[in-house]
């Protein structure tokens, strides 16, 4: 690395320093929602390639967003400590470095580890590039601008990862959804060393190790619970233990959180019906829309017959309203307040969601509803993501932001965690109910209902039509489940938005 000196005397001006450090914050944001929408694409052919099972491509996505989870708010912390751009340089040769391992895994289990690491570097850059953009642009209207830009960019990673992870199939490996990430976080280091200006919190509060840890047991042991029981049994001893262990973990983490004179989670928030309200947008979205993107591929590949391809614009229409329509979202949430857009892009997702079950229901699904239904599920999201993000925020006192917008963050990573695996175990169990009523008492459900769900429809020795079938039958049941859940958390957002005072 060049000198701090070289680097001064090499420095462009500052208008221009704020246009490459805009340009570094929004790298890191499109890198962050590549690998949230790309990766899916792929998880079909890591099970041809790599041989992975249903809980190895569960584990895949989870391992990313359980390490975001673990490190949100000890990266804000350690960041306003010791200075934001230092730590967005590290976690980015930290993201870059796991990038480069995924690439180069032969295996599931490495594929998985390196997948966390990977989480780990960028769920603390998330953190640290609205720290980095606030203290750079200081003057109100370039801020907001600065925010736009970077929103626009990152609705782009989400919204066309889809689109990238099928090119990238169609020309070249699946490596390459990992190691494009390699030169893109060289480029953004480089813009980030002549460009992005220091700055710290002299009064950073302590790191609340305990608190992240005891939430970070409590997640991980429910999901391994939910995950690893569909094989195991959840009534065996050691599911039990596991489930213990995440009560255990949730009980302790709300008593040191209680106790602390400086707590990550301040429960005292969970008063205000409006905070309440829009948190029930960022759940609902989580809770539906996300962790279904991880089954839309193996749906549209193994229970459609859609190729890569057709895979990949299918997906693209299921993303592209988050990034058409916030626009429309903040007008509407300011003409007519987020205490009814929230809830109307909830119950809009829900609405979505059945649509695509009764299509799903019928013997040949036609390709263009099955679109339609997507983009109405995207664009109830569309509606709720950015009004529940400025809702959560607004509706505390200014020095009290940042905690709410880290619950909000942890309640989006929480709830997709736990739902990528609830998702997962309705899919199996209608798969099974599906096998039970052509299969002879003797077939081994759970094993079969397993490698259907992963995509192996040849394991079926009566035929890969009743396979099929079955797997259809698992997708249509997570649907209605992603529907319902939809719907409800809109009903639960109103709810709250109306015991606000008036």
């Amino acid at each position: 690395m060049p000198s701090d000196a070289v680097v001064s005397a090499i420095s462009p001006p500052r208008t221009a320093r704020d246009g490459l450090a805009l340009t570094a914050v929004c790298l890191v944001a499109l890198m962050f929602g590549l690998e949230i929408s790309s990766v899916p694409v792929i998880l079909p052919t890591l099970e041809q390639q790599l041989g992975t099972g249903f809980q190895d491509a569960q584990w895949i996505m989870n391992a990313y967003t359980l390490a975001c989870t673990s490190v949100l708010m000890a990266a804000g912390t350690l960041a306003d400590r010791f200075g934001r751009r230092r730590m967005l340089v590290l976690c980015l040769w930290v993201f870059g470095l796991a990038s480069l391992a995924c690439g180069l895994a032969n295996d599931a289990s490495t594929l998985i580890a390196a997948r966390f690491v990977q989480g780990v570097g960028a769920g603390a850059m998330m953190i640290c590039q609205f720290a980095i953009l606030s203290h750079q642009f200081r003057e109100p209207a370039a801020r907001a601008r600065a925010f736009a830009v970077w929103g626009v960019i990152a609705g782009v990673g989400l919204g066309f990862g889809p689109m990238v992870g099928a090119l990238i199939l169609a020309v070249a490996d699946w490596r390459w959804v990992f190691l494009v990430h390699v030169p893109l976080t060289v480029f953004t280091l480089v813009l980030l060393r002549i460009s992005v200006q220091e700055s710290r919190d002299p009064a950073a509060h302590r790191l609340d190790i305990a608190g992240m840890a005891t939430l970070t047991l409590a997640v991980f042991a429910l999901v391994y619970f939910i995950t690893q029981g569909t094989a195991s049994g959840f009534a065996t001893p050691a599911m039990l233990g596991w489930a213990g262990l995440s009560v255990a973990g949730l009980l302790l983490f709300v008593v040191i959180e209680r106790r602390s004179p400086h707590p990550m989670f301040d429960f005292s928030v969970f008063r205000i019906p409006r905070f309440n309200g829009a948190l029930m947008g960022s759940i609902g979205m989580n809770f539906s829309f996300w962790p279904f993107m991880i089954y839309l591929p193996l749906y549209f590949q193994a229970g459609l017959g859609y190729d890569t391809m057709l895979t990949g614009l299918a997906l693209l229409a299921y993303t592209l309203p988050t990034l058409v329509v916030p626009p429309l979202a903040e007008r509407l949430a300011l003409r007519y307040g987020a205490e009814r857009i929230i809830p109307l892009g909830l119950g809009l997702m829900g609405v979505g969601f059945m649509a695509m079950a009764a299509i799903n229901h019928s013997d040949q699904p036609s390709v263009v509803l099955i679109l339609i239904a997507c983009g109405i599920a995207g664009s109830g999201l569309a509606l709720t993501n950015s009004p529940t993000t400025n809702t959560t925020t607004g509706s505390v006192s200014s020095d009290r932001a940042g905690m709410a917008s880290g619950i909000d963050f942890s309640a989006r990573l929480i709830t997709l965690a736990l739902n990528i695996a609830l998702m997962g175990l309705v899919l199996i169990l209608g798969i099974a109910h599906d096998l039970a009523g052509v299969l002879p008492d003797t077939a081994p459900l759970a094993t079969l209902s397993q490698d259907i769900a992963a995509g192996k429809l040849e394991v079926l020795p009566q035929g890969q039509v009743i396979a099929q079938a079955a797997l259809r039958s698992g997708a249509g049941w997570a649907m209605v489940y992603a529907g319902l859940g939809a719907c409800a958390l809109a009903l639960l957002s109103r709810g709250f938005f109306r015991r606000c005072p008036r």
